[in-house]
């Protein structure tokens, strides 16, 4: 019985992170006490334990997500990893070939959650942490994962609004929609400091069967021509797709 109390909590803390889906990938302190039936200061001070250890992550608008250590957890989980462990190989190759980071990147709510990615060796472009999150309508990879997705959330980002980051980013949802139509047609998705100046990233889509489950792209300067690596994204993205069969 003297446990009892320490199970209580543990049974509280992992209804807590069960709150946070696909659906609802950001929830707010209200939305977690309602729906884990925590009153608020026990809802506030697990989450702040949760925060503190890197399970969960509090945003600049007072919401939280689940944080990298949660998702470090997760990548164990058979789908990220087989995923990763087929993907490594043409990545380091496509690496290797440009010199230049390469990154690998699934649909996590609505945004892309980078699950691998290889550091350029001198490169100064911004290089992404894995288990980083990167908005959808302003890096590569987001665009090809968007473009993949459907109209119903091109709309429900359109009505939260887009974020600009650069002078150069896509914001207008019209323009938006064109572009992604470009990325369905030709399978290539262009970032030119839209996300980070200085920086820009061509990305391909990883495919299961019809259905795309990843991007892979490469992040450089401003200073490199990307036109000139989209056949070796391409040809890596290919090569990931033809190994998807074994997941």
């Amino acid at each position: 019985m003297a446990d009892e109390p320490r199970r209580s909590v543990v049974r509280r803390l992992l209804s807590v992170l069960a709150t946070f889906d696909a659906a609802t990938p950001t929830l707010s302190l209200t939305e977690i006490a309602a729906r884990t039936e925590l009153p608020l200061p026990t809802a506030h001070r697990f989450l702040a334990e949760l925060t503190t250890g890197g399970w969960l992550e509090r945003l600049p608008d007072g919401r939280y997500r689940v944080g990298s250590r949660m998702w470090k957890l997760g990548a164990l989980a058979p789908g990220y990893r087989n995923l990763r462990d087929l993907a490594l190989p043409y990545m380091q190759d496509l690496q290797e070939a440009t010199r230049e980071n390469v990154q690998l990147a699934v649909l996590d709510g609505r945004t892309a959650l980078c699950v691998e990615n290889i550091n350029g060796n001198g490169s100064t472009a911004a290089k992404t942490r894995i288990g980083g999150r990167l908005p959808l309508h302003a890096t590569g990879v987001g665009k090809v994962l968007l473009a993949a997705a459907g109209g119903e959330l091109l709309t429900a980002l359109a009505e939260k609004g887009f974020r600009r980051f650069t002078r150069y980013t896509i914001i207008e949802p019209n323009r938006l929609a064109s572009t992604l139509e470009t990325v369905r047609d030709e399978q290539m998705a262009y970032s030119r400091e839209e996300m980070t100046l200085g920086a820009c990233s061509v990305a391909a889509p990883v495919t299961a069967g019809s259905k795309v489950v990843a991007a892979v792209s490469i992040v450089t300067t401003a200073s490199v021509d990307i036109d000139r690596l989209a056949f070796a994204v391409r040809t890596a993205a290919s090569g990931i797709s033809r190994q998807t069969r074994m997941l």
